[in-house]
């Protein structure tokens, strides 16, 4: 089953994020001006902000370099996609006269969306989950804190979830698939007729 659109009883998900670090072995810093003035695709500009931003399409990433030999790549929909799009920048890079090797990989975060396909109460949920908090004054949904596998989430009203923290696609399933069970124990769940509609609209603000 592909891992852009994962089924499980009672939730479906799909991911929509991950997010990678690396760091590149190098003798010296990295003259980031010199890539600049290589590439008319990337942009730096170090009076805003310290790191040259390289976008490449296939597969779609945004990848932050540093002159220290670190670099964040995000946009990515698979974590399998990490070793091409680094090699890419590493090519690129290496193009502009500049030597890097050894690139170490590391998954820092795997973000999903999805659905428990079930009406949540917030207030409810607040009181009997553990390490939930709610504050719809401030944000429209609910923050829960899954110790194991260790990962949070943002529930919404309408059964809309976001999942972070993930560091590979099985801990990423596993963690909504324990969550759809939880709600459903924990009697927070709501039958046809209960839905509270109050944020609806609010909670696509936040994703």
């Amino acid at each position: 089953m592909s891992e852009e659109n994962e089924e499980i009883p009672e939730a479906t998900y799909k991911i929509e994020n991950v997010v990678a670090t690396v760091t590149l072995d190098i003798e010296e810093k990295i003259d980031l001006n010199v890539i600049a003035r290589r590439y008319a695709d990337v942009e730096y500009n170090p009076e805003r902000f310290p790191g040259l931003v390289m976008r490449i399409d296939k597969p779609k990433a945004t990848i932050l370099v540093f002159s220290t030999g670190k670099m964040v790549v995000t946009g990515m929909r698979r974590a399998d996609e990490a070793e091409g799009v680094v090699k890419k920048v590493i090519h690129r890079i290496k193009k502009a006269k500049i030597e890097v090797s050894n690139p170490v990989i590391t998954i820092q975060n795997i973000v999903a969306s999805g659905d428990l396909h079930t009406s949540i109460d917030l207030n409810l949920a607040a009181v009997v989950m553990e390490f939930a908090m709610y504050e719809p004054e401030v944000f429209p949904g609910l923050i829960y804190r899954m110790q194991d596998p260790k990962t949070v989430f943002l529930i919404f009203s309408t059964g809309r979830i976001v999942c972070t923290g993930g560091k590979t696609k099985e801990i990423v399933a596993e963690a909504v698939k324990k969550l759809s069970y939880e709600v459903r124990e924990q009697g927070v769940t709501k039958e046809d007729g209960e839905f509270d509609s109050e944020n609806f609209d609010d909670e696509f603000t936040f994703l």
